[in-house]
């Protein structure tokens, strides 16, 4: 079943560094109309990317108090991997490899991965030179740590996140950058594979930025947040964190975002923080996959 859509707000038009893409949105279909369509064959499976451990939750992740209990706090972090008939796509790459065996402790945090994503692939016997599109959320390096292996991909990712991090040295997009090269940057929603199952969710403000991902499952609308929410507590009391790049546009994009949840989308919706280590039940269980 091809799942379409209806946005809460405009769509915007995507820009790409070597061949500009204007997405569409088509509106909602009857259910003779669903019925009749035929759309691709398309999973989700949720991977490992790492776990975050925080001393003050609250003052890491929220720009005013009682939003988190007091004390400390973990997170997990999560990539996805979507199959959309012969295409393979990554969705965010997590912590760096290197965190495997050198755990990362700094300012309040201890950060590391028990298996890379090249692991996690090899037992799905999928070569990383074989991902056809890398989409990343934005620019933090909890969510492109891993991003460089795979450079033979298409990467989509929000236009202002991608020129920020150029010539930085945690910059993995290296090889996404110059003539040529299969990049598609979004500054709105940009649909994927051009037959609305897969669209990245344009909610900036975290990042200039930022993407959430929507996957239309055959069983009902996944939406994966990246770091619009941290926590099902950040949801529920609109918490902000301290270093996101504009409060305004967060809070707008949370306002969109849960629009598109009660209306916008119809249906059964699924919404996944990626974040949240209560979201990882949600999905089936590694190396299955939701279909």
């Amino acid at each position: 079943m091809k799942a379409v859509f209806a946005l809460a707000g405009p769509l915007l038009m995507a820009t790409a560094c070597n061949d500009a893409e204007t997405n569409a949105v088509s509106q909602k279909p009857t259910a003779e109309e669903l019925a009749a369509t035929e759309g691709p064959t398309l999973t989700l499976t949720r991977l490992d990317c790492g776990t975050v451990e925080f001393k003050d939750m609250n003052g890491f992740f929220s720009d005013r108090p009682g939003v988190y209990p007091p004390g400390p706090g973990k997170v997990t972090d999560s990539c996805y991997l979507i199959r959309h008939d012969d295409d393979l796509m990554i969705w965010d790459t997590g912590l760096p490899a290197e965190t495997k065996d050198k755990p990362m402790v700094r300012d309040g945090m201890a950060a590391k991965i028990t298996r890379t994503l090249a692991d996690q692939l090899a037992e799905l016997k999928i070569d990383p030179a074989d991902v056809d599109v890398l989409g990343i959320s934005h620019m933090h390096g909890d969510h492109i740590g891993q991003a460089a292996q795979f450079g033979n991909a298409r990467l989509v990712m929000g236009k202002r996140d991608f020129e920020m991090l150029a010539g930085k040295p945690e910059d993995t997009l290296r090889a996404w950058r110059g003539p040529g090269k299969k990049v598609t940057l979004g500054s709105g929603d940009v649909d994927v594979f051009g037959d609305g199952s897969v669209v990245t969710f344009y909610l900036p403000g975290h990042t200039p930025d930022h993407m959430g991902l929507l996957v239309n499952l055959p069983s009902g609308h996944v939406l994966l947040t990246g770091d619009l929410y941290h926590s099902t507590i950040a949801r529920q009391k609109r918490g902000v964190p301290p270093f996101n790049a504009s409060r305004e546009e967060t809070l707008k994009s949370m306002d969109r975002f849960e629009a598109n949840v009660k209306e916008g989308l119809g249906g059964k919706v699924t919404v996944i923080i990626q974040h949240e280590p209560a979201d990882i039940a949600k999905l089936p269980p590694f190396p299955e996959a939701a279909k």
